[in-house]
């Protein structure tokens, strides 16, 4: 095969490794700064936390045996049920998870990792604003 300008040579891959969690976590920040101000500002003081897998009992909780199948979650009281319920115990936190996200970025190999990162924040930060998996697929369809 001839190398083209959208193919590395070999040795282009030959000195790379995975991106660690740290590189996620800039890579999550960099999503969360390019979104539009009022997005940002709506989501309020949301943690984000980079996670190579879920633990054992959040699997265990959402009946999921194949850790690969979550990318991210949002644990806390989303933002349009706190005024019902008081302040929040403790910060929102969004999940993301670093093996089962480089595992889709690999299957899929027609995105960049970036741009998955950005996904599965945005969806986690849905959940974030009371909406639920179905009505984030009916906006990502829509558009």
């Amino acid at each position: 095969m001839i190398p083209s300008e959208t193919t590395a040579p070999p040795q282009a891959w030959a000195d790379q490794i995975a991106p660690s969690l740290d590189d996620f976590a800039r890579l999550a920040r960099d999503a969360f700064d390019a979104l539009p101000d009022a997005f940002r500002l709506a989501a309020g003081e949301v943690v984000f936390r980079i996670d190579d897998f879920a633990d054992e009992q959040t699997l265990a909780d959402l009946e999921i045996e194949d850790p690969f199948e979550l990318t991210g979650l949002y644990h806390g009281v989303d933002i349009g049920r706190r005024d019902s319920l008081g302040p929040a115990a403790e910060p929102s936190r969004i999940f993301l998870y670093r093996r089962p996200i480089l595992d889709e970025w690999c299957e899929r190999g027609d995105v960049g990792l970036s741009e998955i990162i950005a996904h599965v924040l945005i969806h986690e930060i849905g959940h974030h604003f009371g909406l639920s998996d179905d009505d984030i697929h009916a906006i990502e369809d829509a558009d």
